[in-house]
């Protein structure tokens, strides 16, 4: 993973240092060989629960009793635009996937058992999606998880890009349509 020293602004330079003193609330820590992917649904007790009976929007009514969570992690990868202000890499999912087509999202994806960590999975599903060369971005930090509607637990792990000159989209077309940045302002108002 890359390194701002020299080569970034100071803006992302007091960025970063902000980043790295964010902590986990407690009980939110990871342990990952601990919680592998695996089958979300398990039969419960009285054996009355499987995904059979779940709505077709996700919801279900029945007792689900999560055997491992599943998880994912997204890459919001910031970088200093031209005018100074601080921006965020999006992309557009490809209108072939199967699950949330042409939506807006951040790079990232499912963990996969190669993933040591959080931040292995959003660099290398960057990677794969949209060319990002991991060695050009710093991870400084991972923010508290959310639930997606399909109940993978995603993690959002913070990067900064320190040149955004140095980055050549190269897109996955099966999974990717367009990749484009906006102000991270917009997500914070």
């Amino acid at each position: 993973m890359g390194n701002l020293s020299g080569v970034a602004s100071e803006t992302l330079q007091e960025l970063a240092n902000r980043l790295r003193q964010y902590k986990l609330p407690l009980g939110l820590e990871i342990d990952h060989k601990e919680e592998q992917r695996s089958d979300l649904f398990t039969k419960s007790k009285d054996g009355a629960n499987d995904q059979s009976q779940c709505a077709r929007d996700g919801t279900c009514c029945c007792p689900i009793e999560p055997r491992r969570k599943r998880r994912a992690a997204v890459l919001v990868c910031l970088f200093e635009g031209h005018g100074g202000e601080l921006r965020v890499i999006l992309t557009k999912r490809s209108m072939k996937l199967s699950s949330y087509p042409g939506d807006v999202a951040l790079p990232g994806g499912k963990m996969e058992e190669r993933d040591k960590d959080d931040a292995a999975t959003a660099l290398r599903e960057a990677t794969e999606e949209i060319g990002l060369d991991p060695e050009l971005v710093q991870v400084v930090a991972n923010l508290e998880p959310f639930f997606s509607q399909h109940l993978f637990e995603v993690i959002p792990v913070i990067g900064l890009l320190a040149k955004i000159e140095d980055f050549t989209p190269s897109l996955n077309a099966d999974e990717v349509d367009l990749v484009f940045d906006v102000p991270l302002e917009m997500f914070l108002k």
